[in-house]
């Protein structure tokens, strides 16, 4: 693997990439150094709940549940046969 590798002091007729081995050194010396932080960020994760989901989602997720409570009603309306969904009484004079 070469990457482009800059050095504070060039010489000259050197190679300007550093061998696989040093990458590896440089990657592993990196990784190793890494300390996640303790807990939580709360304050980050305020900003991020405080900002809210982006519009779009907020409309179609509101669109969706529409629909199923739209959907739900005329089923439940429908089984107990409420409103202009029951079966309506037609008047008859019969003699």
């Amino acid at each position: 693997m070469k990457v482009p590798y800059v050095d504070n002091d060039p010489r000259e007729g050197e190679l300007s990439s550093p061998s696989d081995d040093d990458v590896r050194r440089m990657v592993r010396g990196g990784v190793q150094a890494w300390q996640p932080r303790r807990g939580p960020d709360f304050s980050d994760l305020l900003l991020r709940i405080g900002a809210g989901p982006s519009p779009w989602v907020l409309y179609t997720a509101a669109s969706a549940a529409l629909v199923v409570i739209l959907l739900a009603a005329f089923l439940v309306g429908s089984y107990y046969q409420i409103g202009a969904l029951a079966p309506q009484s037609i008047p008859a004079n019969i003699h």
